[in-house]
């Protein structure tokens, strides 16, 4: 505890997003600025005390519209990070148990979906899917998956060598209660320090797909269609891009930051590769 209070570089990263969490709260519950009615000004108006981050093409506050894309990029960010997540625990610790010709095929389709570059393999499934959420956070889970798997995967195979594990076999102990008891409790900090990573990716896949059209869609916001509107205006309203950018990537510094903290915390060993 006392090393952790003395990591600047942790609580750093844990109060901007809280900060960023709390603000996109508050833009849903705050009527001034959730209310469309109430936000709406001047065209392109720059930064002022009734606007405090200027407005858009159609007039709406910033503030509020960016709020508003922090809490969609967030949630759906986290949605897709808690399914790769169930997916790779599940994969990983099946690979790590099973081993052989189920390892082989687990990791074999990892390293195809990994041979592909990200925001490629987002723009094919979202292509396929159709633009929107669904498709965003369907995009966000295959980015993500063969990593994390794989990860999950190295750290069973770890801990199936214990003794502990070992004696479990020996002693008649059913796969199901070994992979929950043993490999499951022991991979747990893997596992959320994979998370933490995979959430800067999903911020990131979200951000570029929603740049390009293929993610969230009019009128909803997010990170990434605030940049991509900033980008047209660059040169009416230069301050819609700086807010929306320069939140997009301090989100994703945070997020990378709190998963070095976390990644010493918890991983102070680095985990033998199952391939």
């Amino acid at each position: 505890m006392t090393a952790r209070r003395r990591d600047p570089i942790f609580w750093f990263a844990a109060i901007v997003l809280a900060a960023l969490v709390l603000a996109s709260v508050l833009g849903q519950l705050v009527p001034a600025l959730s209310d469309g009615e109430s936000t709406v000004g001047g065209r392109f108006e720059p930064p002022s005390l009734a606007h405090p981050l200027g407005t858009d093409g159609l007039g709406r506050s910033l503030l509020a519209r960016l709020l508003e894309g922090i809490g969609t990029t967030f949630l759906m960010s986290v949605i897709a990070v808690l399914l790769t997540s169930m997916l790779a625990i599940a994969l990983g610790i099946v690979a790590a148990y099973r081993g052989g010709w189920v390892r082989e095929v687990v990791l074999r389709l990892g390293d195809v979906l990994y041979a592909f570059p990200a925001i490629l393999l987002a723009l094919l499934i979202a292509a396929a899917y159709g633009p929107g959420g669904p498709a965003a956070i369907a995009s966000i889970v295959l980015v993500t998956l063969p990593l994390m798997t794989r990860m999950v995967g190295a750290a069973a195979a770890q801990v199936m060598r214990r003794d502990f594990v070992t004696s479990a076999r020996i002693s008649g102990v059913r796969a199901p209660a070994i992979m929950v008891r043993h490999l499951l409790t022991n991979v747990s900090g893997t596992v959320i320090v994979q998370a933490t990573y995979a959430l800067s990716v999903a911020i990131l896949v979200e951000g570029g797909l929603s740049f390009l059209g293929y993610g969230v869609q009019l009128p909803a916001s997010s990170l990434g269609l605030l940049v991509s509107e900033g980008n047209v205006y660059l040169l009416t309203a230069p301050w819609i891009l700086l807010v929306s950018g320069g939140t997009m990537v301090l989100a994703i510094l945070s997020v990378n930051l709190l998963g070095d903290a976390l990644r010493d915390r918890l991983e102070p060993r680095t985990a033998v590769d199952i391939s």
